[in-house]
């Protein structure tokens, strides 16, 4: 069985001299809402016995090309022939992750909830059971529970999944360890909430810890989860303290003229010769750190009310980091792990990269960005992290963990990686 991405009348029916048919095609042919999205082709060689045979089989050829035409008239504007070939790499890139499980600390880490947040919205756009059954199937292998530190928005993430899962009406979804997790992270007391940071705990974690969401990464974490459930429970006063901790982030880490957000405290600029910089003299921009924030403003985007007072403030904030992004896209689609200083490991880096396409597609499928600006840069970011995946659904070219520009190569890969490409899909599906 073939599938190609668009009707060719040449690949439909070959008739020789002695009335055989060489090749049928189109035997199946599924739409949706009057849009092609797939087609299979099943070649067979069958002789025709006589005139009358011939003449049935040749009327039926005819009607079926006229169709087959007609369809394509129709369709022409509207179908993006890339929709099969999306759905197939995002089904062989879950099935890859699925069968090579990955993680930090444990199943129920921010690499996993990631991960499992770009199948939720796969299964979101797609109605693709598959995608469905492997989010069931983890929510239940992990208790429905989040890691183990109410403090830090990394544990949260995975919520985002079985929230979604909930609002699907799932009978067996437990939302009570959500619950639990969200609440305490919100309002229980936590040195981080009066700047005490102490020493660092993790590799990747400094000394200075003046704020809860003391890291850019953070506002993909724990700010979508926060915002779904706000919405879910009608309870807008978890959006308000969302509100109150992101505008601490943004305050601490976002620069006002590069349009970016600095990792952490390290990587600001005090006016010191110990300031960090990069190898050509400009301050380090992670990609990765600022995809993670964009990625996240488009997810609450998605769950804040239209009314809600505040809601302009992230409408802004996606727009500006949204052109600053396009603008530093490189010729090849892929954005570098270092966003000012993309010499420094000159190749394409898939996370960092999918969590932009994501966003931007997000924003044009929504009407937060102009389609005729933004629409070229997604469709060439998408080629390039098409050609990121190998032929057994594997999502190379992803940077490690980490907190700052590294290389990444053909075999590096994360499950958050293969999270950011399935999100990247999810919304290059729907593009039209």
């Amino acid at each position: 069985m073939t599938l190609l991405s668009r009707p060719r009348i040449s690949d439909l029916f070959l008739i020789s001299n002695e009335y055989e048919i060489q090749k049928v095609t189109l035997i199946h042919i599924l739409y949706s809402n009057g849009n092609f999205i797939q087609y299979t082709i099943i070649p067979f060689t069958k002789p025709y016995k006589d005139d009358q045979m011939k003449k049935k089989y040749s009327g039926w050829i005819v009607l079926f090309l006229l169709v087959l035409n007609q369809g394509c008239k129709v369709s022409q504007h509207k179908f993006t022939p890339e929709v099969a070939s999306i759905r197939q790499s995002m089904l062989r890139a879950m099935a890859w992750q699925e069968a090579n499980p990955i993680y930090a600390k444990a199943p129920t880490d921010w690499t996993n909830g990631a991960y499992y947040l770009g199948v939720s919205k796969v299964y979101e756009a797609t109605k693709d059971t598959a995608f469905l059954k492997a989010l069931k199937q983890m929510a239940v292998r992990n208790g429905w529970k989040p890691w183990e530190r109410f403090y830090h928005a990394d544990d949260m993430n995975i919520c985002y999944s079985y929230l979604y899962l909930k609002r699907l009406g799932i009978p067996e979804a437990n939302l009570q360890p959500s619950d639990k997790i969200i609440n305490e992270h919100l309002y229980n007391a936590h040195p981080w909430k009066n700047g005490i940071g102490g020493k660092k705990v993790e590799v990747n974690e400094p000394d200075e810890k003046s704020i809860l969401w003391w890291w850019c990464d953070a506002l993909f974490m724990a700010p979508p989860v926060i915002t779904a459930y706000s919405k879910f429970s009608k309870n807008e006063s978890l959006l308000n303290e969302m509100d109150k901790y992101y505008k601490q982030s943004y305050e601490l880490l976002y620069d006002k003229e590069q349009h970016l957000f600095s990792r952490d405290m390290r990587f600001l600029w005090k006016g010191n010769a110990s300031d960090i910089k990069e190898p050509n003299g400009r301050k380090v921009f992670w990609s990765r750190g600022n995809g993670w924030v964009l990625a996240g403003l488009a997810l609450i985007l998605a769950d804040m009310p239209k009314q809600y007072p505040n809601r302009v403030f992230y409408e802004n904030l996606f727009m500006e980091m949204a052109l600053k992004i396009k603008e530093l896209q490189p010729e090849d689609g892929l954005w570098r792990t270092s966003l000012l200083c993309p010499e420094s490991y000159d190749h394409g880096e898939v996370s960092g990269s999918g969590f932009y396409t994501f966003a931007l597609a997000w924003g044009i499928n929504n009407n937060l960005l102009d389609k005729s600006i933004f629409k070229p840069v997604v469709l060439k970011a998408w080629k390039g992290i098409m050609g990121c995946q190998k032929e057994n659904g594997k999502i190379g070219w992803v940077q490690n963990i980490g907190a700052n520009p590294m290389p990444a190569n053909a075999e590096s890969w994360q499950n958050f990686g293969t999270g950011a490409f399935l999100l990247a899909g999810s919304e290059m599906i729907k593009l039209r």
